[in-house]
């Protein structure tokens, strides 16, 4: 197994389960002691674990708080997502991409690609983008910062989101709603999202199907705006034949 196979794998199992033994990931990856310790070290050195007595833990921004309960819940689903969404992309395009816990781990292995230009509102998203070892530029949208998300908020953000023109915007929602379209929770993602496809060419969705068939508070766009949606399961009923009379690709992972 290559090293960065190993240490996304470590990456994964540390961000499901908060923490993990060098004991433990030794016997579920087949590995050394020694091997361990080192991917620990590369990990940390890029600020996505915190090395603790015998193991490793997430640094304390992803330790606390509802972001990191959004990180472990279903932690499979968007792995999967994000390795069948990243090579939709290519070198050379400008992405904007949201704050959430399913594009956290897209950015992962979107940065096995190089040379495209990434615009987010997430810190995480930023540090894990900038720390990748290829030629990517990186633009961090400032404003207000949310210490909750890890994210900066309010018509700032959207103000200069809309500086830039971009190819694709890739985007995870709060919910959708075969009448309603895409939602979010928080009015302030809201507006930062709406301003991101205002300034793109495509959009793509990231969502696990827990999103589906479900209301939330502010409309980011109705459906026949989405391009592209990479999910885990395929949605039914109602939803399903919304989005494949809105020409919607589906692409399951």
């Amino acid at each position: 197994m290559k090293r960065t196979e190993r240490q996304r794998k470590i990456l994964e199992v540390v961000r499901r389960q908060d923490r993990a033994s060098v004991e433990e990931l030794s016997t579920l990856l087949k590995i050394s002691y020694e091997t361990v310790r080192r991917d620990l070290s590369d990990l940390e050195a890029a600020g996505n674990i915190q090395k603790v007595h015998g193991g490793a833990t997430l640094p304390r921004m992803f330790g606390e708080g509802p972001f990191q309960q959004r990180m472990a819940e279903n932690a499979e689903a968007k792995v999967r997502i994000s390795k069948t969404a990243a090579p939709l992309f290519s070198e050379g395009e400008t992405v904007f991409i949201n704050t959430g816990s399913t594009t956290l781990y897209f950015i992962e292995r979107l940065c096995e690609t190089s040379g495209l230009t990434i615009i987010t509102n997430s810190s995480a998203i930023a540090r894990v983008a900038s720390n990748a070892k290829t030629d990517n530029r990186v633009f961090l949208l400032g404003g207000e910062f949310s210490s909750n998300n890890h994210q900066t908020i309010g018509t700032m953000v959207a103000a200069q989101a809309r500086l830039f023109q971009a190819h694709h915007t890739v985007m995870t929602i709060g919910a959708m709603d075969s009448n309603a379209g895409a939602m979010f929770f928080s009015i302030e993602e809201a507006q930062t999202a709406i301003a991101m496809i205002e300034q793109s060419q495509s959009l793509t969705v990231l969502a696990d199907s827990s999103k589906f068939d479900q209301i939330a508070s502010f409309k980011v766009c109705a459906l026949n705006q989405i391009d592209r949606m990479v999910c885990d399961e395929m949605p039914s009923g109602n939803l399903s034949k919304a989005l494949e009379n809105a020409g919607v690709e589906m692409i399951q992972a």
